[in-house]
């Protein structure tokens, strides 16, 4: 995997290493596992513990979104120049089985970029390879202030 050590930005630094993941990357064990900025893809993977687990041992529906946001808005993130950002403007996760605690990978992409607002879908499977939830998310391009 070509991880472009030359760009710079938030989500460049945290993958080559100049600075620390950001606190919810590290809380949901975020790992890198590919991207292609070109393509607008990306796959990652999550450590899902037993403390993200409902009463019933399956884990709970909000650390999958939130996984499954970290997932889809890095694609579009490694698209852009270093100044840019782009938050969240909606998200829709649809839960398909439920999930056990492990590793869960979650691949990414870019479905339609325009100058500020970008289309965004992703998948989440299991432990075991089966997929647990899919989703799709808005977002907003916007330049970062200091």
């Amino acid at each position: 995997m070509d991880t472009d050590t030359d760009r710079r930005g938030p989500i460049w630094d945290m993958i080559n290493g100049r600075v620390p993941p950001a606190p919810a990357a590290a809380t949901l064990g975020w790992e890198l596992i590919a991207v292609d900025p070109e393509q607008g893809t990306i796959e990652v993977a999550f450590e899902a513990g037993e403390q993200f687990t409902n009463p019933v041992g399956v884990v709970q529906g909000g650390f999958l979104a939130a996984m499954l946001d970290d997932t889809m808005g890095p694609a579009l993130v490694v698209t852009l120049p270093a100044g840019q950002f782009a938050p969240t403007l909606d998200l829709h996760v649809q839960f398909l089985r439920p999930a056990r605690p492990g590793r869960l990978v979650g691949r990414g992409r870019v479905v339609r970029r325009g100058r500020e607002v970008c289309f965004l879908a992703g998948e989440l499977t299991g432990p075991d390879g089966r997929l647990v939830a899919t989703a799709t998310a808005t977002a907003y391009i916007q330049t970062i202030r200091h």
